[in-house]
This record gives C-alpha cells, sequence and structure tokens, in this order.
C-alpha cells in the first residue's frame, strides 16, 4: 500500500486549542480564512468535483445525547418527512448534486449510496435517525438537514497528512460494525496508515469513541455549493458541539478554491 509520509501529528491541535475554552461561545467559533491554516487539519484532495467544509471540537464529552439534541432531531425529521416521501427523494436537489458527484469520481452512487441519502431514506422510511452518542447524532443531524455525506473523527488516531483520493486496488478497512470494507475505486479520506473513512462508510480505527477529546467533521458537499453554504453549516455544527458536547472549542472552515 503506498503511503504518505507524516508531517506531524494531528493530535497536537488538541494542544492548539486549550486557549480557546474560556472564550465567549461566539469567540470560539473561529473561520479558518480568519484563524489561519493551523485552525484546521489540512485535507489535499486529489478528487474534483468536492467542496470540503471542517469542523474541529476539542474538549468534547461523548455521551448519550440530552434531551433538547433529541427534540431538536425529531422536529427535524418530523418535517422532512412532511416536506418529502421517499418516492421524491432521488428528485430532492441536494440528493441529485451529491449523486452527480460520485458519478464525476466513476462511482454509481445507487451501488455505494452516500452516507447523508441513506440517513435521508431511513428517516423518510420512518426509522429515525441512528442513535450512537451526542457527537455521532449532531455529525447525523447535519447531513440529513444539507443532503451532503458527513463524518466524523478521532483526531488523536489519525496520523497525516490528510489527502481524499480514490481508493487503490487491495485496499480496505474494518468498518463500523466490525466487517472488512474494501475501498478500491472508491472516495476514501487517508492518513499515513491509509483510508480511513469517507463519504459512504467510516472506519472502526478513526471512530469517535467515549474516550475521544477531539475530533474532526468532514463535510462532503459537490463543489457547485456555495462556500457560504458549507460555511453556514460548518458553523452551525460548531455551535452545536459547543451546546450538546460540551466541546471547550470549535473551529469550522471550508475550501474556497
Amino acid at each position: 500500500m503506498e503511503r504518505c509520509r507524516p508531517k506531524a501529528r494531528v493530535g497536537e491541535l488538541g494542544q492548539r486549542y486549550k486557549g480557546y475554552g474560556t472564550a465567549p461561545q461566539a469567540h470560539r467559533l473561529a473561520d479558518m480564512s480568519e484563524s489561519g491554516a493551523n485552525a484546521t487539519p489540512q485535507i489535499a484532495s486529489e478528487l474534483t468535483g468536492v467542496r470540503l467544509g471542517m469542523v474541529v471540537a476539542s474538549g468534547v464529552s461523548v455521551g448519550p445525547a440530552t434531551a433538547e439534541l433529541e427534540r431538536e432531531i425529531a422536529h427535524l425529521c418530523e418535517r422532512l418527512r412532511s416536506e418529502i416521501s421517499l418516492e421524491q427523494l432521488a428528485g430532492r436537489e441536494s440528493v441529485q448534486a451529491v449523486r452527480a458527484m460520485f458519478r464525476g469520481w466513476g462511482v454509481d452512487p445507487t451501488h455505494s449510496r452516500p452516507s447523508g441519502e441513506q440517513l435521508l431514506r431511513r428517516v423518510l422510511q420512518g426509522k429515525g435517525l441512528y442513535r450512537v452518542s451526542n457527537v455521532v447524532d449532531l455529525n447525523n443531524l447535519g447531513s440529513c438537514e444539507t443532503g451532503w455525506p458527513w463524518g466524523s473523527f478521532d483526531v488523536d488516531r489519525l496520523q497525516p497528512p490528510l489527502v481524499f483520493r480514490q481508493g487503490r486496488p487491495g485496499e480496505s478497512y474494518v468498518a463500523i460494525g466490525k466487517e472488512m470494507w474494501p475501498v478500491e475505486g472508491k472516495p476514501v479520506l487517508c492518513d499515513e496508515e491509509g483510508p480511513f473513512g469517507g463519504p459512504i462508510r467510516d472506519s472502526q480505527r478513526t471512530m469517535v469513541t467515549p474516550a475521544t477529546r477531539t475530533i474532526v467533521t468532514v463535510i462532503f458537499a459537490p463543489f457547485g455549493t456555495s462556500p457560504e453554504s458549507v460555511d453556514r453549516a460548518a458553523q452551525r455544527h460548531a455551535g452545536r458541539l459547543l451546546q450538546f458536547a460540551g466541546a471547550a472549542a470549535a473551529h469550522p472552515g471550508v475550501t474556497r478554491a
């Protein structure tokens, strides 16, 4: 397996955020363009057609969703079911845009279904969103709101540099659920150890657990989406991590190229 040589451990990011812990909430939301390149991990993309949003949150307390978060999730599910039927889902603008992004990568989105669409289908089928933890539930909430794939990862388990690319022959990882998942030809995020997640399915190696203290959420938006729209989604997610996951600091950012 071809691997990238590390430059610095992403776990060092947790040390960079300690100074933000006592600031008022409004000032703890720093956009990448304002706070510099060190505010969030850098992801080099070898794939075109995507605009990546990111949120890094430190000092999170991973646990069950609060009653307030449960109400917010329930409200979204109810609203989505009132706005659209399962039969209409494929025609939804965000779903069409993500499917076009996948086809641009040579991936059939009806065979390897984008994670955001998977969640929307569950909601419209009346199954609701999975309940895993406050951090993972917030990830799924944002994904359903936007219709884009999102993924959240334990920063201290990553070894940069990070790359978003197509899976290579023979590459695979143990997915959440503990089954081996081959990623050849699929869009995947990779670190020095190899693939660990992406807009379809994530790995057990970098999953968020009760021991996680610093997370990075990656938003995979179609490139035609305005940077402002991705930024709003990242800002909203950062605020929710402060509110519902006890984050000491949360830093959103978006690629603007």
